[in-house]
């Protein structure tokens, strides 16, 4: 008995003994572990309320940008008169076409206090009546002082008494991939509206090589009724004019494109003083580098704009630029695709000197060149002239004419067939005498519609031919 009461009273110390050591240790560990995760818990406070002391202060705000532009952006409506696609039995019985209004409507973005509005091309396109709605809903008649249907800008004017809230142009060359801007329009037929979005990329060809133009692509969100509205930074300066979206829905679905503003705006003070766009031309030819080009050429780069051909009387042949050269700069843009190239010197004209960085025989060199006018005209059907050089001209034995450069595809056979070759000198058009191709172009541009089309040349037997085009 002395022996279980003995065991009885150890098992029952022991257990006092363990219980005690849990006590004092072990479970004061453990309230001091969870006072410190609450702790740390409480250094990060979750709330559904904002504080704006955890905002950073580089954070980027809107407001300002999107005050100073959001009163400059109009509402352009566009007017035309169209046939109607519903006739009635009297319409059909007397052959007659009743003509209906269609309306279109757009964006625009005032530049200047006395009433200036740069837009796109394609809002006013085919106007009959164009009126400019402002953000405070006052409504004006527009006049179109001029339009650029390459780069897809208008400039409009309208008339007011009062000084008008304008956006300053910025700088696109400026503009950084990964930048904050707004767009700002009016989609759908709203009044002015905002919307958010970065540079996504710069220099975009939409068209595959066949254009010059050269776009800023954004993810802001732009859609039907944006057209000619506002890119601007978060500065809120003007660096772009939202033109297009890429769509399979004709909504906005992530892709949205701008002119630059630097495009923009060499267009409208070309309009403003010319009359119409001063393109600046460097005068070669050829294609951007990628590495099947490359390998094709057996060339080591595979960034750049081949030279395939220098233009005979351009600026590029007389700074001495030949063919096999790669350009690799021009001025302080690195040129990697031919819409870096063409959209830079979209902003140019002629007489403008450019530095052109290019890579010959592995040696990097630098030499500036003068653009000229553009040095190639299209005469449709017949095809392409150019300036013709004293040497030329003594070789026909005239003292007058444009040399052929390049026949047209659709009458090239017919004109091959009746003796005509590229070198041919056109001495006159619609018995005008032509001395450069600025004299080919004032006489297209003035010709009806209606009349035909007399082209006399010398060929390269020394013969004159004429030939008439209806």
């Amino acid at each position: 008995m002395k022996k279980i009461a003995t065991l009885v009273l150890v098992s029952v110390l022991g257990g006092i003994i363990t219980l005690s050591a849990y006590k004092l240790f072990l479970e004061n560990n453990n309230t001091q572990t969870t006072n410190q995760l609450n702790e740390a818990a409480t250094v990060f406070p979750v709330s559904n309320y904002s504080n704006s002391s955890f905002i950073p202060e580089n954070s980027i705000n809107f407001t300002k940008a999107a005050e100073k532009t959001i009163h400059t952006v109009v509402h352009v409506k566009n007017t035309t008169i169209g046939s109607s696609r519903q006739l009635t039995f009297e319409d059909l019985f007397y052959g007659r076409s009743p003509q209906r209004s269609q309306v279109g409507t757009g964006s625009g973005v005032i530049i200047s206090p006395d009433g200036y509005i740069i837009t796109n091309n394609h809002v006013i396109t085919g106007s009959s009546e164009l009126t400019v709605t402002l953000n405070d809903n006052s409504t004006y008649e527009a006049t179109i002082i001029g339009s650029d249907d390459k780069t897809d800008i208008a400039l409009l004017k309208i008339d007011t008494e009062q000084e008008l809230p304008y956006t300053t142009f910025g700088d696109s060359d400026q503009a950084k991939i990964g930048e904050w801007v707004l767009a700002v329009g009016n989609p759908f037929n709203l009044t002015s509206t905002v919307t958010a979005g970065i540079i996504s990329a710069k220099s975009r060809d939409l068209t595959g090589g066949r254009n010059t133009q050269s776009f800023i692509q954004t993810d802001a969100a732009v859609n039907p009724g944006n057209s000619g509205g506002a890119l601007v930074n978060s500065n809120g300066d003007l660096i772009g004019i939202n033109t297009a979206i890429s769509s399979q829905t004709g909504s906005y679905i992530g892709y949205s494109f701008a002119v630059p503003s630097n495009i923009a705006r060499k267009v409208v003070e070309d309009l403003l003083e010319y009359g119409n766009v001063q393109k600046g031309v460097l005068g070669v030819s050829g294609g951007a580098l990628n590495s099947n080009f490359a390998e094709k050429l057996s060339v080591a780069e595979t960034e750049g704009f081949y030279i395939d051909t220098v233009e005979e009387q351009s600026g590029a042949q007389e700074a001495g630029l030949k063919p096999g050269d790669i350009i690799k700069k021009i001025d302080h843009v690195k040129i990697s695709k031919f819409s870096d190239l063409s959209g830079y010197l979209s902003t140019k004209r002629p007489e403008d000197v450019v530095q052109i960085t290019y890579l010959r025989s592995g040696q990097l060199k630098e030499v500036p060149v003068t653009l000229n006018k553009n040095l190639n005209f299209s005469i449709p059907p017949f095809g392409i002239v150019k300036n013709a050089t004293k040497e030329d001209l003594k070789k026909y034995n005239t003292t007058n004419g444009v040399k052929i450069s390049r026949l047209s595809q659709s009458y090239s056979k017919y004109l091959r067939d009746n003796g005509v070759r590229e070198g041919d000198i056109i001495i006159s058009i619609n018995n005008i005498k032509v001395y450069n191709i600025d004299d080919v172009q004032e006489i297209i541009s003035n010709k009806s519609a209606y009349e035909p089309l007399r082209i006399e040349l010398i060929n390269s037997n020394g013969q004159i031919e004429r030939y008439n085009f209806k």
